[in-house]
């Protein structure tokens, strides 16, 4: 007990210095301290020196929540949200600037589908639906044969990146007048 408030106020000291470098909580640093310091049980850091260990052991801490962030990728559950829902069936609470850029993105897209020459719209209204529909389904729908819908998706899609492209066509130099 006594090394717990001997060195508290040293180990919150040195894991606020160097939470911000590791991506971490200083608590969730200090956590981990004070765990390793456990588990070590008889191996008690050296009396004589226990600031000395400390900080060495704030500072492996903090390399190894360093190279733990490295290699993690979190998951964000609104990009992998099949139907829109968390998997406990409650809705995806999107950020309202998300809301309105994806719609907007939406509106885009639909639009240029709309403009799309011959059976195109009609097929890329099938293969974008939220029915998901498989290739015989939409060829039912369509009322085309199942192994033309490749050929004609992918002459569609060339169709509609060849579109966009222009409409999203490069900025011109700044500072220039034409």
């Amino acid at each position: 007990m006594d090394l717990l408030n001997e060195l508290g106020p040293l180990l919150s000291a040195e894991a606020a210095a160097e939470a911000p470098g590791t991506g971490v909580d200083a608590a969730d640093l200090e956590q981990a301290v004070w765990v390793r310091l456990l588990e070590q049980g008889e191996r008690t850091p050296d009396p004589a020196e226990p600031a000395r260990w400390l900080r060495r052991a704030v500072r492996a801490e903090a390399r190894r929540a360093r190279r733990r962030a490295r290699r993690e990728i979190p998951y964000d559950h609104r990009r992998h949200s099949v139907d829109g829902h968390h998997p406990h069936g409650s809705p995806v609470a999107a950020e309202p600037e998300d809301a309105l850029l994806h719609g907007e993105e939406n509106r885009a897209l639909r639009s240029a589908v709309a403009r799309l020459p011959g059976r195109c719209p009609e097929l890329m209204k099938a293969l974008l639906s939220p029915r998901d529909l498989t290739y015989r389904e939409i060829a039912g729908e369509l009322g085309i044969s199942q192994g033309s819908l490749g050929p004609v998706r992918s002459r569609c899609l060339g169709c509609l990146r060849r579109m966009l492209a222009a409409e999203v066509a490069a900025p011109g130099l700044w500072g220039k007048e034409r």
